[in-house]
């Protein structure tokens, strides 16, 4: 069992009039937070006003880029090819880290968004050319994996600094990946049953599939979704049971 986890959530995603989630609130109990870029959600106003509560709370900033579809919050599929993959996300990574150096803190992490992020966990071609975008910015990025899919081949084979990443608020397919969100009951928003899921992944290393399977997954960073209503009570409840088994909470890139 490890004694230490990251715990990871998306940030930043207000923009103009409109404002989601409760990043004050939550940013209490994460350690890496991953900032929208500004194509599926946010804008530069709320990226700086997040970074800089990041640094209050002394949170570790990744980039939460995604597909420019503000529209559809970055969960439609676009037709893109790898070098615009690539390019798209260099740019959003440049966006947030203009914030994060204005406050004087580095860029710890990168985490695809949304569809996108759903292609990479079973594309290795996208995976390449996220891993590939997060390598050329710097070295010491860390390029966010799902924990046993192609995204981790991708970074081993391109040679990025990467961590394998876990849910605590998501139903699993027994091939390890995300149950599509079209699914009724595919996030979970019970703060119980989010901890269980959480403590088993983080002390036993697997999950419950939603047929029953047991899959093996490496827990290195645990991720809860701001922007669900129960998300402040599932951080705390996670919180509260890793406490209470010894294991702290830290940045992934410590």
């Amino acid at each position: 069992m490890p004694d230490r986890i990251d715990i990871n959530c998306d940030m930043g995603e207000s923009f103009g009039a409109y404002t989601l989630g409760r990043d004050a609130e939550v940013m209490e109990y994460i350690s890496s937070a991953n900032i929208a870029c500004g194509w599926h959600a946010g804008d530069p106003m709320v990226m700086e006003q997040t970074v800089r509560l990041s640094k209050e709370k002394g949170v570790a900033v990744g980039a939460h880029p995604g597909y420019p579809d503000l529209m559809g919050f970055g969960r439609r599929r676009m037709d893109l090819n790898l070098t615009e993959i690539e390019n798209y996300l260099l740019y959003q990574m440049g966006a947030i880290y203009a914030f994060a150096r204005a406050h004087g803190l580095p860029l710890q992490h990168i985490k695809a968004h949304g569809a996108l992020g759903n292609v990479a966990f079973v594309d290795l071609e996208v995976s390449k050319a996220i891993a590939r975008a997060a390598a050329r910015f710097s070295k010491e990025i860390i390029f966010v994996a799902l924990a046993g899919t192609v995204m981790v081949q991708a970074a081993k084979e391109v040679g990025a600094r990467y961590v394998e990443e876990v849910y605590a608020d998501r139903v699993y397919n027994p091939d390890g990946t995300l149950q599509s969100r079209k699914i009724a009951g595919s996030v979970i928003h019970d703060p119980e049953k989010a901890a269980r899921q959480a403590l088993t992944i983080v002390q036993e290393g697997y999950v419950i599939a939603h047929d029953g399977t047991k899959v093996k997954v490496k827990p290195e960073t645990l991720c809860v979704h701001g922007d669900t209503p129960s998300a402040l009570a599932i951080l705390q409840k996670i919180r509260g049971e890793v406490k209470k088994a010894g294991i702290a909470v830290k940045p992934m890139g410590q």
